[in-house]
């Protein structure tokens, strides 16, 4: 744990060898990235944290202000505590957050992965306009149906990410805990869409990035994660047949193969 008098942030540290930071997404904490890292004999030093509002991260954000710069502070917080430079590895809002961290150049980063960023703002920047309407559409419901009282509106969000039945299949633990932290949720989303991802930015980033994506993903979410592996000038771009956006769990083994694969392509040339 990282703590001031006002400000506490999740951070557990496991290993040894090249420094890779994990940023969670939404609904969840540190704890996401376990069935990757179990996928490694500890030739790394993994460090989680959780994302604002989430696990024992403090939350930030108001109603009046929901700007990604407060969760830039807390994982910058974590890069500087390692030592860095770091591998940071975001998932969904997480990599969104990842993304604004390596845009920011205010922490030192050996290598950036974003896995399946929800970088609806991209689609708009870029005239994607069904792709992004699609986002709105799930966004708006989903906000509506919440504010109408049922305690289960984010069930739309899971779905939409992972397909009719998703939620409905999740052990009611996890289910729980994303009903519980519902508000956090849609905070994230206000931040997300009022984060512009600017062509010119993202062209002009140096670190070396993947791009990860599900094969079976939300077209929307597969569009925005292509556009942004077109985007950045050092991406490199992998889909994952037969997943969807819940990849860190469904598909373990190979999102830990792909961070593999690029954390030793970055490393062999640094």
């Amino acid at each position: 744990m990282i703590a001031d008098q006002d400000f506490r942030i999740d951070y557990d540290e496991y290993g040894r060898g090249p420094t890779i930071v994990f940023v969670p997404g939404s609904c969840s904490t540190g704890g996401a990235w376990r069935q990757v890292m179990n996928t490694w004999n500890s030739e790394f030093r993994c460090v989680t944290t959780s994302l604002l509002g989430y696990g024992g991260t403090s939350e930030r954000r108001s109603v009046g202000d929901t700007s990604i710069t407060h969760e830039l502070d807390a994982v910058e917080r974590v890069i500087r505590k390692t030592g860095g430079p770091v591998h940071l590895v975001g998932h969904s809002f997480g990599g969104l957050v990842a993304l604004a961290v390596a845009l920011g150049h205010q922490t030192p980063l050996a290598s950036l992965i974003v896995l399946e960023a929800p970088a609806a703002e991209l689609l708009r920047e870029n005239g994607e306009h069904a792709h992004y309407e699609a986002f709105r559409q799930m966004t708006d419901g989903y906000f509506a149906d919440f504010a109408d009282g049922n305690s289960e509106a984010i069930a739309a969000m899971i779905d939409f990410y992972g397909g009719t039945g998703t939620f409905a299949s999740w052990p009611p633990r996890v289910r729980d805990y994303a009903i519980e932290t519902t508000a956090v949720n849609i905070r994230d989303w206000e931040s997300a869409y009022d984060f512009p991802l600017a062509r010119a930015a993202l062209a002009a980033m140096e670190v070396p990035t993947l791009i990860v994506y599900g094969g079976a993903s939300h077209p929307a979410v597969r569009r925005a994660n292509a556009l942004l592996g077109e985007s950045l000038k050092r991406a490199i771009v992998a889909t994952i047949d037969g997943a969807a956006h819940f990849m860190i769990s469904t598909h373990a083994e190979r999102v830990g193969q792909l961070i593999v694969e690029h954390v030793q392509r970055v490393e062999a040339v640094r």
